[in-house]
Formats: structure tokens, sequence, C-alpha cells
């Protein structure tokens, strides 16, 4: 990749690592809805005049959105709206760092339910081995938790997985021809209305702190907003697979966040779990191309057998979660 692509691209691992970190702040004080609203609506806000902007130029853009309502309602319940308020009442009980890497098994999972939704890519006794080595590595990892009267928060993460493995299959599949800004913009503008009754009903009595009040501002002006113009930057800097490299880095990112400013403890299940699912994710979504067929969806020429083969990314759609 250019300079400017590897600037993206760190920017991309560091602002999807975050928000588990300015979650686990802003639950502390204010309720789940509230953190929810919050996001989506700032990052709405943002968005909206530049979709429309986008839209003006493009002509016929609004018509897709009306035209692809039920998908586009559809994705925004998997991906945004049902997700996004699961992991914030996770993480009022959950370490952010342990909420981060249980979402790596994403990728897994999107293996899996692209495979039971119709899918007909062949799996590989190597993706297999790696299926069962990431969710060996989520089993390490969700155990003790388990057992310590925190299977609840588990569970609602696992759910954010689930959500976060499917909602793109509905991207692809169905909304490859809505343009991705005002499409990320209706969702969240949907996801805000949504969550409006639950937020007002639960507003806090007071003002927040500081330190919440920036974490619910980096939530929506950096890990939402600001993130999803630099994915679409990125996607045209270095195209779509290699683009989505960053989303094995994000575990990581959390970790470290965890740690660093929260005080979270690293221990040996966290590093061998961690370990796992990475190896797992990689396993299961890595394949050749054949090197007589056209080139990939990036333009680059095809893999030869005897190269190393390409990463799939957890989604070929450019409109791909703002997480």
């Amino acid at each position: 990749m250019s300079r400017r692509g590897w600037v993206l691209f760190a920017v991309m691992c560091l602002v999807w690592g975050i928000p588990y970190l300015f979650i686990k702040v802003a639950v502390g004080e204010v309720s789940v809805p509230v953190v929810v609203f919050a996001r989506m609506a700032i990052a709405a806000v943002l968005l909206l005049p530049l979709a429309l902007r986008s839209a003006s130029k493009g002509g016929g853009q609004l018509g897709l959105l009306r035209r692809h309502w039920r998908p586009l309602v559809a994705f925004a319940i998997l991906e945004m709206i049902v997700p996004w308020g699961l992991l914030s009442q996770a993480e009022r009980k959950l370490p952010s760092s342990l909420a981060g890497l249980l979402i790596a098994a994403v990728p897994i999972i999107s293996v899996v339910a692209a495979r039971l939704t119709g899918g007909t890519e062949r799996l590989s006794a190597r993706r297999w081995t790696g299926l069962i080595v990431g969710l060996a590595g989520v089993a390490v990892l969700a155990a003790p938790d388990l057992s310590g009267g925190s299977a609840l928060p588990v569970a609602e993460v696992l759910l954010v997985a689930l959500g976060y493995a499917t909602a793109p299959l509905i991207a692809a599949r169905k909304l490859a021809d809505v343009p991705a800004l005002p499409m990320t913009a209706a969702c969240l503008s949907l996801g805000a209305l949504v969550w409006l009754p639950a937020a007002i009903a639960t507003w806090p009595q007071q003002v927040p702190s500081g330190r919440a009040l920036a974490s619910l501002a980096a939530l929506g002006v950096i890990c939402t907003a600001c993130a999803f113009l630099v994915f679409l930057a990125l996607i045209r800097e270095a195209g779509t697979s290699r683009a989505m490299v960053f989303t094995y880095v994000n575990p990581a990112v959390a970790v470290a966040a965890g740690v660093a400013f929260l005080s979270e403890p690293f221990t040996v299940t966290i590093a061998v779990a961690f370990a796992l699912i990475l190896t797992g994710s990689l396993l299961a979504t890595w394949t050749a191309r054949d090197p007589a067929g056209p080139d990939d969806q990036d333009g680059q020429p095809p893999v030869s057998r005897r190269r190393p083969p390409r990463l799939r990314s957890r989604s070929a759609d450019p409109a791909s979660p703002v997480r």
C-alpha cells in the first residue's frame, strides 16, 4: 500500500479498537439507551449533510434507499440498533477488553453464517480447522465468566458478534446497489429515532462527568462518523480486501486500551484465547484464488498457487459496519 494507505489503515485499527473503552466509561454514569442514542445521533448529525450532498450529486440515491427500505431496516437492526444496545448492556459487567476479544469471533461466525444462508463457497480442511480453533478460543475466553455468574453478559456479546456477522450478508446480497454514505446515515438516523424514547425516559438527573461526556462524544464523532469516512478513504486507497485486514488488529487494540486506561487484567487465559481466536479467524477466512481466473475486486492480479493466498474480508461490501 501507499504511505497514505498505511496511515489510514493505522487509524482504522485504532478507531474501531477503542469503542469498547469509551462504552465502558460511559455506561458507568449514564444508561444504556442514552449511550446508544448519543452515539447514533451525533454520528447521524455529522454524516447526514454529507449524505444529502452526495445524494444531490449522484441523483436517484434517495430513491434507492426507499426501494430497499426492508433490507435497509434489517441491516440497521442487526448491525447497529440491537448490537450496540447489547454491547453497552454487557459492558456494565464485563471488562472492555473481554468484550473486544469476544467480538473477534465475528470472522469465524461470518463463515458459518454465509454457509448456512445459502453460500456455496467450499470449506476446505484448513478453514474447518480455523473454525474449530477459533471457537475453542471463544470457549477458553468465555468459560471463566460462565461459571462466575456472568453468563448473560457473555451471551449478549456473542449475540452482538452474530449480528455483526450476519448484517454484512444482507448488505452484500440485498444492498449492493445502495451507496454506502447515504445508507449509513439513514441507518444511524433510524437507530437514533428508535432509541430516543428510552433515552428520554432514562436521561440522567445530573450532568455526567467530563470523562463520561468525552466518551460519548468520542463514540459518536471518532468511532462512528470519522471512522466511516476514514474507512471509505481506505477502501478507495487500498481496496476492500486489504482494507478489511485491520479487523484482525482491533481486538489487540481493545485489550491494550482496557489494560492501559482502565487497569483491566491481562491474564494467561486472555493471551491464549486471543491467540486461538486470531489463528482461527485467519485460517477460517484464508483462501487461494485460481491463477487462471480474472483479477480480483481490488484490481490486483490473481494469486498464484505458489504465492501466499490472500485474506478474505469479513464482508466484501464497502458499506460494512461502523463499529
